[in-house]
């Protein structure tokens, strides 16, 4: 008898197909139609994830997002207030907008500042000022483009989350990503566009990696760490001749269905995704396996060889993912729980921040060191911030705060060493130069050779963007 791979070598598509036939009268007429059409693609067939141009230049190639899930302190970390130090423990009115981050039965209008609990200093020959919370983050101070001006629409985590992925803090809409995945298409066919890299689900649980109304193929696909990033990716088949050609005759089954159901982008993206999931089989644990990693650059994001968990692998990850043609790489750093959300007590912040710091700085460094960091976009952002002030003179925590916070960007097109955007005296209001979430997605795409205003998709009559009817870019972020 032959062995196994030799059997599989025999196999066909032709063959298989035309063992199916054997005694049926009514799959001949069927059968005929395949034949004929050998592995054409089926007529109104469009390939969802084609590479596409960009409505211009762009200034970066792709983008990796890092998502601090729990509103991280504006006045903590990058937005630097004296005032604060000064004003500790004073009395302050708030405006009534600000009193919906506190729970009903704690709305008075009398709150009281609290001074940051970490010193800030100038770092590099840009002389940002960054907190002690994030040291190593600070010796990159020279790469980074912090807005310290940013505004979002909603003060409740679930809300405001969906708002920096999707644009809308109301209804659920595609994903940055997928938005991104749906105007410039793959430039690697065996990954997905869009990855996410996730411990934990996060607020809005899969909303914020979901396609929506655009096509299937365009939602992000969840990598979480651990033994087996990506879930039933190693194959069933252990003959691989025998599953290229199991797949070969699902694909022509799929084509024979959408030749009847042509124009159908929700069909078009299950076929996609079937040939995205087998390439994935081939080059995604590559992507994911660090074993040839050298021992410096693991030390450089602080991991230790054989680990398969923590945000310095997610990072080093995502680093690997973006050479490989990845277009977006989300990271997220914890979940729904355990998170950025330090009502009680703020030294919950460094903590979280000693699992972030050193790893985002070796992502920058790591970047920069192979060339990378020109035309990848870095992005660290947060929900919303949190508040300046609290209930009483001596708490520990603070309060949610969608009125002003931090984000900051490196590499892809923009100015290094910069801030842009104020608060006022204390941090609790933007005073000069805001920027909306909107302005922020809208800078974002363009930066990735998109108009805003352009990238539409037609849905339920009408035709929708990532920034709804708003947004400008900031043209000042710009190198």
């Amino acid at each position: 008898m032959k062995n196994s791979s030799v059997l599989s070598s025999s196999i066909s598509r032709r063959s298989a197909l035309g063992s199916l036939v054997t005694g049926s009268t009514l799959f001949s007429g069927i059968l005929s139609r395949m034949l004929k059409a050998g592995d054409a693609p089926a007529v109104g067939a469009v390939d969802p994830l084609a590479a596409k141009s960009a409505h211009f230049e762009p200034r970066a190639k792709r983008i990796i997002f890092l998502n601090m899930s729990g509103g991280v302190s504006h006045v903590d970390s990058f937005d630097y207030k004296p005032r604060l130090l000064k004003d500790h423990g004073e009395p302050y009115m708030v405006p009534e907008i600000m009193l919906n981050a506190f729970a009903l039965n704690n709305r008075a209008t009398e709150k009281y500042f609290k001074r940051p609990d970490w010193e800030f200093r100038q770092h590099g020959q840009s002389g940002l000022w960054i907190s002690e919370m994030f040291p190593h983050v600070a010796a990159c101070a020279d790469d980074l483009c912090v807005i310290n001006s940013m505004r979002t629409d909603h003060a409740d985590h679930f809300q405001a989350t969906l708002g920096m992925h999707t644009g809308s803090v109301t209804f659920p809409r595609p994903s940055m990503g997928s938005w991104l995945s749906y105007g410039l298409g793959s430039e690697n066919r065996n990954l997905p566009a869009f990855m996410v890299i996730a411990p934990n689900l996060p607020y809005a649980g899969t909303q914020v990696w979901a396609s929506d109304f655009l096509p299937g193929s365009h939602q992000g696909t969840l990598v979480s760490p651990g033994a087996e990033p990506i879930a039933n990716i190693k194959r069933r088949q252990p003959v691989s001749a025998l599953q290229e050609m199991e797949i070969g005759l699902t694909q022509s089954l799929n084509n024979f269905h959408l030749d009847a159901h042509p124009g159908d982008s929700n069909l078009q993206a299950r076929i996609r995704s079937f040939e995205t999931a087998f390439g994935m089989q081939m080059e995604a644990p590559e992507a994911m396996d660090l074993s040839r990693e050298t021992d410096a650059t693991l030390g450089l994001y602080g991991l230790e060889r054989g680990s398969t968990k923590g945000f310095g692998w997610q990072c080093l990850v995502a680093r690997r993912l973006a050479e490989r043609g990845v277009r977006f790489v989300e990271l997220i750093d914890t979940g729904a729980s355990g998170n950025w959300d330090s009502h009680s007590d703020m030294a919950e912040h460094g903590k979280l921040a000693r699992n972030v710091d050193k790893p985002i700085a070796g992502l920058l460094t790591d970047l920069k060191a192979r060339g990378m960091l020109d035309d990848t976009l870095v992005i660290w952002a947060t929900e919303f911030g949190r508040t300046p002030f609290n209930s009483k003179k001596d708490a520990k925590g603070r309060e949610h705060h969608a009125e002003a916070f931090s984000v900051w960007m490196a590499g892809g097109g923009v100015k290094a060493g910069f801030c842009y955007g104020e608060t006022d005296d204390h941090g609790c209001a933007v005073a000069k130069d805001e920027v909306h979430l909107h302005d922020f997605h809208a800078t974002i795409l363009h930066l990735m050779g998109l108009n805003h205003e352009k990238l539409t998709y037609r849905h339920g009559g009408r035709d929708y963007r990532l920034t709804d009817v708003a947004g400008d870019v900031v043209q000042s972020l710009f190198a």
